[in-house]
């Protein structure tokens, strides 16, 4: 195998939803099959414990996930797709990065800072309460993941940047003790993606609790959309498609033609109750095939594994004997 030209993480704590679908898992579906590209895309499962406790949402969120992004046409067999505790590697490069990273380094964490910030708000005296190592040493896992395969490219949100320079700061400081061994990964932000707003019109995230399921049931899909908010204007009424929940997700699914005629549509009055209705027979249809695709493969999990597995055996075969090189180089190595 070899090194990552693009590397991708997903961290296994919910269900998929229709953000994740436009913001991650479409791009990656069409970069996964260019044959010019080594690509990498992988559970994130040892990230989701940071802070999520309950093993049966994780255990049940990395099969959703997994199905997801193959039954929306992941070319598993031109890429890497593989669950991170496949990969044992990387645990031991996070404890060879973890000793060569400043620990000033990490105080400044925007997560870290975050919780230590929300301590001092309550006027905890311990700032520190509450904070595990997890979440504390998390750039440095992160920094495993993707130098463990020497990735070029790394797509991530304008929120996961400061990660990437760690990384950066990480494998300079690793090359310049040892040796010229990992590359330093470029951030990618596709400006172009969009972030969908949710059921309440904030960016639809878990946190929020405003998400559309990706894989819901016809019925319950129908039923999420018809609760998308909406202002009081009347059927008739010009209405103004640039702040509308519901068109910026028709946005995200029609072609530029459709939009167009959408807009017309808007300016010359469109019913809220027609647009949900019609909104929702758009993604229903786009994701009937995927949908079926989907629960066939929750039905047998032991596909889904035999795929993963066929992922991290690629992975592996340039984590394992990339591994050795590392260790040699740091004087970790057998006798004879």
């Amino acid at each position: 195998m070899k090194s990552a030209d693009f590397l991708t993480g997903i961290t296994t704590t919910g269900t998929p939803h229709l953000g994740n679908f436009v913001g991650a898992i479409r791009p990656a579906v069409e970069t996964s099959k260019d044959s010019s590209l080594t690509s990498y895309y992988f559970l994130a499962d040892y990230h989701s414990i940071i802070k999520c406790q309950d093993p049966e949402r994780v255990k049940r969120s990395t099969l959703e996930i997994a199905a997801s992004w193959i039954a929306l046409g992941l070319d598993t067999s031109n890429c890497v797709f593989y669950r991170q505790s496949d990969v044992p590697e990387i645990l031991e490069l996070t404890w060879i990065l973890t000793c060569l990273t400043p620990k000033g380094l990490l105080n400044r964490a925007h997560a870290y800072k975050a919780a230590v910030d929300e301590n001092r708000e309550i006027n905890e005296q311990d700032l520190d309460r509450n904070i595990t190592m997890g979440l504390f040493c998390y750039p440095i896992l992160m920094a495993a993941d993707i130098l463990m395969f020497n990735a070029r490219k790394v797509p991530v949100g304008r929120d996961q940047t400061q990660h990437l320079e760690m990384t950066r700061d990480i494998a300079s400081r690793f090359n310049h003790n040892y040796a010229d061994l990992f590359r330093l990964p470029e951030v990618v932000i596709d400006e172009s993606s969009a972030v969908l707003a949710g059921l309440d019109g904030r960016k639809m995230s878990k946190s929020y609790n405003n998400t559309i399921p990706l894989f819901d049931t016809s019925k319950k899909l129908r039923k999420s959309i018809m609760k998308i908010q909406t202002n009081s204007q009347g059927p008739d009424e010009p209405k103004d498609h640039e702040t509308c929940t519901l068109f910026s997700l028709y946005k995200a699914f029609a072609t530029d033609e459709e939009v167009e005629k959408m807009k017309k549509r808007y300016k010359g009055g469109i019913a809220w109750g027609t647009m949900k209705q019609e909104l929702f027979e758009y993604i229903d249809h786009l994701l009937d095939e995927p949908r079926k695709t989907y629960n066939e493969l929750m039905e047998s999990p032991e596909e889904i594994h035999a795929v993963l597995r066929k992922g991290s055996d690629k992975a592996r075969s340039y984590s394992a004997p990339f591994l050795k090189t590392i260790k040699e180089t740091i004087g970790i190595q057998s006798f004879v």
